[in-house]
């Protein structure tokens, strides 16, 4: 199965406005990137003794060490330099990121060199999921100025046990718009789509009420939901309970916009299983993003990144995204799923 791929062509600094953007013509945009990305368990090589880790230590049958974690690092800073620089030169201003074993692997991560002359800074808190991984929001202090942080456990009142992510909500300064980024890493599909769903319908209902909050407060509220939701954009956890639609005219009042629609309904994906494609790996946006009310930033497009590098090359799994391991077997990859983030602009001299 060959991948389909999604480009959307911006030109550097600057684009043409067409009749669906604006009635204004030649109008030169600067562009701002904003990412996510599910890095495929980075944990480090140390024994922690509040998680199980116990599958991503050197003594574990998939022998994960220092050369292996470093080779991760480097694969990984190497994907998330190169996002976005055909569009804007710095790439990514922000992304989000999830199964990260701590803040220590996400340091790790910046410092590699692909990253470190952008001098990243981070947002992390540890989450109370068993196998110790959390999400975390890496930025840019040239063009984000962080103002605000705060978590949201989710928890289900039926299952005293249950353990999962945070949702990781931080509100900042995008040049001079405020914006807030929801990240997120929903209950997985474990014991199935059906069985597991109410989990991710809780998860759906918490991130509506975070953003509720938010737009009680201010009705234009730039805000971007991100994150692995462990469902596709048309799937009820997504469409109904965080209520979105794949129509920018229809995202109005309370009604998000996900602009990963379009790109499910033409076959494209972020993850593969058993030769189907799903889009997990969202970016959700307010209304005030796709209009600009509320500030001067607003949607543009978005892309999943699968660079031909970044998948399998041969085998009965080719063209998926070329993960680090398959069950204990050492693949030497990046990760499996695939990144992805959206363009924003501004008309330039606002």
């Amino acid at each position: 199965m060959r991948l389909p791929s999604y480009l959307l062509i911006l030109p550097l600094l600057s684009c043409t406005a067409g009749p669906a953007s604006a009635q204004k013509t030649d109008v030169k945009y600067v562009p701002r990137c904003i990412g996510f990305w599910n890095l495929e368990n980075l944990y480090d090589t140390i024994d922690s003794p509040h998680v199980d880790d116990a599958e991503f230590l050197p003594s574990a049958p998939s022998q994960w060490n220092t050369d292996r974690y470093r080779r991760k690092l480097d694969h990984e800073a190497h994907v998330l330099g190169e996002m976005a620089t055909d569009v804007f030169p710095d790439g990514l201003i922000c992304f989000g990121v999830s199964e990260v074993e701590n803040r220590s692997v996400v340091e790790d991560l910046i410092h590699t060199p692909p990253l470190a002359k952008r001098h990243y800074q981070i947002v992390h808190h540890d989450s109370p999921d068993r196998r110790g991984i959390d999400v975390a929001f890496v930025y840019n202090p040239k063009y984000f100025t962080v103002l605000h942080e705060k978590i949201y456990p989710l928890h289900d009142p039926s299952d005293s046990l249950f353990r999962t992510r945070d949702q990781l909500v931080v509100t900042g300064l995008l040049d001079k718009d405020t914006t807030t980024i929801i990240v997120n890493h929903w209950p997985s599909r474990y014991g199935g789509e059906k069985r597991s769903l109410p989990k991710r319908a809780l998860a759906a209902e918490l991130g509506r009420h975070i953003i509720d909050s938010l737009l009680a407060r201010d009705p234009n509220a730039h805000i971007l939901y991100m994150g692995d939701l462990n469902d596709d954009p048309v799937d009820p956890s997504v469409r109904k309970y965080l209520n979105t639609t794949g129509d920018k005219d229809k995202a109005v009042g309370s009604k998000l916009f996900d602009p990963m629609v379009d790109l499910y309904q033409k076959g494209i994906g972020t993850l593969a299983y058993r030769d189907s494609w799903n889009l997990f790996d969202q970016i959700i946006l307010t209304p005030g993003m796709v209009t600009g009310q509320g500030g001067d930033y607003r949607y543009y497009g978005v892309r999943v990144y699968n660079q031909p590098y970044m998948r399998q090359k041969e085998g009965n799994f080719e063209g998926y995204p070329w993960r680090t391991y398959v069950g204990d077997t050492y693949q030497g990859g990046y990760s499996d799923h695939f990144p992805v983030y959206v363009i924003l602009v501004k008309e330039a001299g606002k």
